[in-house]
């Protein structure tokens, strides 16, 4: 999975390229999730290529030894990896002042980026990953590897957490309209990419939230969210809400 202090730029032999740039990504992944989202928002074709990081294989190994995922490889070789990184790197490859989605001026910049170093640090920590190794890795690795039951404590804690966050998140959609601002920037897409993932886990719940919910049921009806919501993983499949748009 990621870790966002593992970010780095390399250049890959031009054989090992391809036609489309390829994102290297495990679909139930949070930073891929919003990688995803941000590269059909801008319209960025590309290849996606099936990663199992807690696997540690050679070929995640020998594009990031952090075996870590995001990794986003040009056609040319050029390889980001890591969320910050592939971020970064689509920000300044893709994009101009009028499509950015950090935002129109510097203030609300700084906001976004804020944003993110919340919802990519402290929401990750207390929420997506414990969720995600209890309700998802764990059922996906054998017993030998640490699979098994998920831990209801480390549950209850997480969904306690995620009531504060959604505090948080329909604070702000309230004031603003969507998180950074009027318009939709990567503050949203980074958190609604955590949300996706407790969804598809059967692992979100609103608490009454209603700002909070009619924001996601927003980001959730954008045409860039329909990939996403396609996506099934082996042996853990989504409950039925998970694709639905009015919930």
């Amino acid at each position: 999975m990621s870790n966002t202090g593992n970010d780095h730029h390399v250049q890959l032999p031009q054989e090992q390229a391809g036609a489309l740039p390829r994102l290297h990504h495990f679909s139930l992944d949070p930073f891929c999730r919003r990688v995803r989202l941000t590269l059909a928002e801008l319209g960025v074709a590309h290849e996606l290529v099936d990663e199992s990081p807690w696997l540690q294989e050679e070929r995640l190994l020998a594009l990031n030894p952090a075996g870590e995922v995001p990794v986003w490889v040009e056609p040319d070789g050029t390889l980001a990896a890591g969320i910050y990184a592939v971020t970064e790197h689509i920000e300044e490859t893709r994009t101009e002042a009028a499509t950015s989605l950090l935002g129109t001026h510097p203030a609300q910049r700084a906001e976004v980026r804020r944003l993110l170093s919340w919802f990519d640090g402290r929401f990750y920590m207390e929420v997506s990953a414990p969720v995600l190794m209890e309700k998802g890795i764990k059922r996906l690795l054998p017993q030998g590897m640490g699979g098994g039951a998920p831990d209801t404590r480390v549950l209850r804690t997480a969904a306690e957490r995620l009531a504060q966050h959604l505090d948080l998140i329909g604070r702000l959609a309230e004031e603003r309209g969507l998180l950074g601002g009027p318009q939709l920037t990567l503050a949203d897409l980074a958190a609604a990419a955590h949300l996706s993932v407790l969804e598809y886990l059967d692992a979100l719940r609103f608490h009454d939230n209603e700002a909070a919910k009619t924001w996601y049921q927003r980001i959730k009806s954008r045409p860039a969210f329909r990939p996403l919501l396609a996506d099934r993983v082996k042996n853990l499949p989504p409950p039925a809400i998970y694709a639905a748009l009015d919930f």
